[in-house]
């Protein structure tokens, strides 16, 4: 697996976020973009993930040496962001067994050991409309990390997070995402310290 972008670049009104941007991300690897707030790191991992459209440039999605189409991209891909929400009306155990009707995860994974693995038992049929804001991150990072795609991209993944929280996804990089691609946004060296390429987007800069 491998995403290609080839002098990609995005721009709000007559302001440019980044531009000639081209990059190989490839499977095997993790990337961190990093760059002050608001510098333009959460546009470029939602372009990443197709949420937004870039103004100029390609991005290519590859397996096995053949493309794949743009409307597929969202298949191959799991993503946490502070800015996605959690269907609220839905407990603990409805939306991660809905969520694994469209996407299923990783191995012999599923709704229940999940569960287990985010310490949140006693929350089981809980709406999550009642979770704190560092209960729904762990959901988050679950429904991303957990599934069974190659791709894993990840902005600013600790916020909300306490010190049990920062171990929990310390764990899940480290048991799970070895061997797939995964790119994590963050102006922050706790959340991305186990990444071995760096991009810093002011790089990119008009």
């Amino acid at each position: 697996m491998k995403i290609l972008l080839s002098d990609a670049g995005k721009r709000y009104n007559r302001e440019w976020i980044f531009r000639h941007f081209t990059y190989e991300f490839s499977i095997g690897n993790a990337y961190a973009i990093t760059g002050n707030n608001g510098s333009g790191k959460s546009t470029l991992l939602q372009i990443i993930a197709g949420a937004i459209q870039h103004s100029e440039g390609t991005i290519d999605y590859a397996a096995d040496g053949k493309n794949i189409s743009s409307d597929a991209h969202h298949l191959h891909l799991g993503i946490a962001a502070p800015y996605l929400e959690l269907p609220e009306e839905m407990t603990l155990i409805e939306f991660l067994e809905f969520h694994q009707s469209f996407k299923p995860f990783l191995y012999s994974l599923n709704a229940k050991s999940i569960i287990q693995i985010l310490g949140l038992e006693k929350a089981t049929e809980k709406q999550i409309r009642n979770f704190s804001s560092g209960m729904k991150q762990r959901v988050k990072l679950a429904q991303a990390i957990l599934t069974d795609v190659p791709v894993v991209l990840l902005d600013e993944p600790c916020t909300n997070l306490d010190a049990d929280g920062i171990s929990l996804y310390h764990r899940l990089i480290n048991e799970y995402c070895g061997e797939r691609l995964v790119i994590v946004s963050s102006n922050d060296e706790e959340e991305f310290n186990f990444c071995n390429f760096r991009i810093n987007i002011a790089d990119y800069k008009n």
